[in-house]
């Protein structure tokens, strides 16, 4: 443990104390709000361990492996959040939430990053491969659900087979994610280092991310904070709904703004300081990983996850979300595949996410 620097170690004994005083809030019936707040924290401080752990692990075998590890596991505070809400039968809010976390990412997260990443000469340039290859991922994503809103709304027969055509489409997307990443990790070989095959981020694995933690501490790290997510994500679930009736709350809002924001805590602050830092391409991996996660894995993975369950979670979304997760997807491909952004591009994403969020509110 001495490996681990001063920061590390605080945000350790700051996730203990939390998960702690969640569970104590949960069995001990204190305030919902209280409950829901001090869940909040412990799963925001549980994702910090798992983003640390994972990335000390991952930089073993490489950048490109780190990345999609961070990516992964940096998730599972979100899948054991929508798998507590199915199986509590709040379908609202494991459906925002989902959907939460590709706008979050994808355009507020993403427009701090630009901003931040700019604001020294106006302009913030990237390598564009990921950036790319995460709007078609995202445009994948768009079609399978844009084409089950056009069922539905035209009534035909399909839109009767809602459940089944969304398990289809959520076998096809993990395909196509399968097969981007199968060319992704491949990266990390000599391929890469010849320039032909890297991807956005991949030189970012810098030597300090290497240096001496022993293995068995990341593991253990990473088991322990995974296994205290999972039951914090319980305790978070269990005090939303009346932390929403208290507060006076849509689960629309809470599924797509505060939901979405705790569970991807760590993406949120570690894309925007390593834009900060000038370390540009790293910025963007980190974000666009996780949007492309969402996207592509996550989402349809909870989706055949669902069918276990009584209630069930389908690509069948409110029409405006269908819209904007459409326009969404061409922000993205437009602002950011040339591989580079401007101030004012971060500001529209930012302030697409905040009109976004409005409409939450009010809904």
């Amino acid at each position: 443990m001495s490996a681990l620097s001063t920061g590390q170690r605080l945000t350790l004994l700051v996730a203990v104390l939390a998960t702690a005083g969640a569970g104590v809030a949960h069995y001990a019936g204190a305030a919902s709000v209280l409950a829901f707040a001090i869940a909040a924290v412990s799963l925001a401080t549980l994702a910090s361990i798992v983003s640390f752990a994972t990335e000390k692990v991952g930089a073993r075998f490489g950048p490109a492996v780190t990345g999609v590890l961070q990516s992964t596991l940096g998730n599972l505070p979100e899948f054991f959040i929508v798998v507590f809400a199915l199986a509590d039968g709040q379908v609202v809010v494991a459906q925002t939430s989902v959907v939460g976390s590709l706008f979050a990412n994808a355009l507020l997260v993403l427009g701090v990053v630009i901003i931040v990443g700019a604001r020294r000469d106006g302009v913030m340039r990237f390598r564009p491969r990921l950036p790319q290859d995460t709007a078609t991922l995202m445009l994948s994503a768009s079609f399978v659900i844009a084409l089950v809103a056009l069922s539905v709304a035209t009534g035909d027969k399909a839109s009767h087979h809602v459940d089944a055509l969304s398990a289809v489409a959520a076998v096809c997307l993990l395909a196509i994610y399968g097969a981007w990443l199968w060319s992704y990790l491949r990266s990390d070989g000599p391929a890469a280092e010849e320039g032909g095959a890297t991807p956005a981020g991949a030189e970012a694995a810098p030597a300090a991310h290497r240096a001496a933690v022993p293995l068995a501490v990341s593991v253990v790290l990473l088991a322990v904070a995974g296994a205290g997510a999972a039951f914090a994500s319980d305790w978070f679930v269990s005090a939303l709904q009346p932390a929403i009736d208290t507060l006076g709350i849509s689960q629309a809002f809470a599924g797509l703004v505060i939901v979405a924001m705790a569970g991807n805590a760590v993406e949120n602050v570690v894309g925007v300081v390593l834009a900060a830092k000038g370390q540009a391409d790293l910025a963007i991996s980190v974000v666009k990983n996780s949007v492309a996660q969402v996207a592509v894995f996550l989402f349809p993975l909870l989706v055949l996850v669902s069918l276990l369950f009584s209630h069930h979670l389908t690509f069948q979304l409110a029409p405006v979300y269908v819209g904007a997760i459409v326009l969404t997807a061409l922000a993205l491909w437009q602002i950011t595949g040339d591989g580079e952004a401007t101030v004012f591009e971060g500001v529209a994403l930012v302030g697409m996410y905040v009109t976004l969020g409005a409409f939450a509110w009010l809904d």
